[in-house]
């Protein structure tokens, strides 16, 4: 059962080939065996899930029908879920247990989707390699030497190990599809406002952005279909109707529009990933897409645009985690000051001590005109770029990540080496624009991916490619060995 994916899982439930109790517990139990390896998950719910799943069991026997109905699923840790720790990988978080569902939560909830747990995650959201965690770092089930990913790389290594079939993720610079390429899944990214983000505790709000994880574009299609959509409780939600993302599925690639910009193939990307990346190109050439090179002249200043902007909203964002509202208080304050001092020092970790000190100076008096206001304008510049590029072309295909994943603790002496690994990855989120990532090969034995960029609102047309692909290919189909 855990070889299926989430649309083989909605085919056998409803031809009541097993119940969702029965998978639910298959699962259950699957996890308890194999994530010591990994690490993938902060809490499980046993007692809910299999709740969930006599439900889901039960509304069949109705007559109800629905893709999601009875399918096993997980939330990264900083969705809120009423009456379950809700701890964003942080000590700070470690007691809350939220009083109420987020929105997307809730949606999938309704849909009768089953919550096998919470899933590990990188510190508020902040990293690349989901080793900032307070419960430990998360595993690459590919190589357990080796980083998953990150910020959702508990979600991405419990899919990717068949301890489930898709899991709730978030992107604030490349979260989703980062840990997708890392572990052999597809990711996806929806557009700014597509997913609401009431109830996703934020890292960077105009940036930050749910959306799913699963071996397939089908399973992305079926899970973003109950995740999406306006939500009045959010002000950045957008009231866009939501299509049929399954129906687009099928449609042909003849005559698609695919451009490749040159600035990706700088001397950073590792050469073996450019040969899979141009291996991909001839593949969608063959299913009647028209290839054009392509320039994005302000890619370069995006990275410094971003770990600007990032940690200037994450500053203001956790300011609120301060011993007396939220968050982790420390023992026997000799005053106020000392407590804010003491309760955030030892609640944060030193990446998100990092990135709060960081945005607290590019906001402060005197440098906001330099550094905040000028990563503003730089946004806007690396926006124009896209939109241009997309007067030309209908899809934009490159790299996922420069390089495959890296050893546990390669790079934690240095975290601007891990920040580079964003180069392609941040500036959909900077545009606001939806991204996905799929299986695409492997260098030495680790999964690579690549990513295609779609103008807003076109999900559609990035998991039409996607699946398209996957059904000339087998990348995604290979299963890491011992899971």
């Amino acid at each position: 059962m855990h070889h299926m994916t989430l649309a083989e899982i909605a085919r056998g439930l409803a031809d009541k080939k097993f119940s969702s109790e029965e998978l639910t517990q298959v699962l259950l139990a699957r996890i308890a065996q194999l994530d010591p390896q990994l690490n993938s998950f902060i809490s499980l719910t046993e007692e809910l899930a299999l709740s969930q799943a006599k439900a889901a069991d039960a509304r069949r026997a109705n007559g109800e029908t629905g893709a999601l109905l009875g399918a096993p699923i997980a939330h990264k840790d900083l969705f809120c879920t009423q009456g379950i720790r809700t701890s964003c990988g942080s000590k700070m978080l470690d007691n809350f247990k939220a009083p109420y569902d987020a929105t997307v939560v809730a949606k999938l909830a309704a849909a009768g989707t089953v919550t096998l747990g919470k899933t590990n995650m990188d510190e508020f959201a902040m990293g690349s390699a989901n080793e900032s965690s307070y419960y430990g770092a998360v595993k690459n089930p590919w190589n357990l030497e080796h980083v998953p990913g990150g910020s959702s790389g508990g979600s991405a290594a419990a899919v990717a190990a068949r301890l489930l079939p898709a899991a709730t993720a978030t992107d604030t610079g490349g979260s989703i599809r980062q840990p997708a390429a890392f572990t052999n899944l597809t990711g996806l990214k929806p557009t700014y406002g597509r997913v609401s983000r009431w109830g996703m505790i934020a890292y960077a709000s105009s940036l930050d952005q749910g959306g799913p994880l699963a071996r397939t574009a089908e399973d992305c299609a079926i899970l973003l279909q109950g995740m999406a959509g306006f939500d009045p409780n959010d002000s950045t939600s957008i009231d866009e109707p939501v299509p049929d993302y399954s129906a687009s599925l099928n449609g042909s690639l003849q005559g698609l529009r695919i451009g490749v910009p040159k600035e990706y193939f700088s001397a950073g990307l590792d050469p073996r990933i450019a040969e899979l990346v141009h291996n991909s190109v001839k593949e969608l050439e063959k299913l009647g897409a028209v290839i054009k090179e392509i320039s994005l002249p302000n890619m370069q200043h995006a990275i410094p645009a971003y770990y600007v902007i990032a940690p200037a909203e994450a500053s203001s964002n956790l300011s609120r985690f301060d011993g007396v509202r939220f968050g982790h208080r420390c023992e026997n304050p000799e005053n106020l000051i000392d407590l804010y001092k003491r309760s955030r020092g030892e609640g944060f970790g030193a990446e998100v001590q990092r990135r709060i000190m960081v945005g607290a100076y590019a906001l402060s008096a005197g440098y906001y005109d330099a550094y905040y206001l000028k990563a503003q304008k730089i946004r806007r510049l690396v926006k124009n770029d896209f939109m241009a590029a997309f007067n030309e072309v209908d899809i934009i295909l490159g790299p996922t990540t420069p390089n495959p994943a890296w050893k546990l603790g390669a790079k934690n002496s240095d975290p601007v080496a891990e920040y580079l690994e964003d180069v392609y990855t941040i500036t959909a989120n900077l545009a606001g624009l939806p991204g996905l990532s799929m299986p695409a090969g492997f260098v030495d034995g680790l999964p690579v991916g690549v990513q295609l960029l779609a103008p807003y609102f076109q999900e559609g047309r990035l998991l039409n490619v996607a699946h398209q692909y996957q059904m000339n290919t087998d990348w995604h189909t290979r299963t890491p060995t011992g899971f």
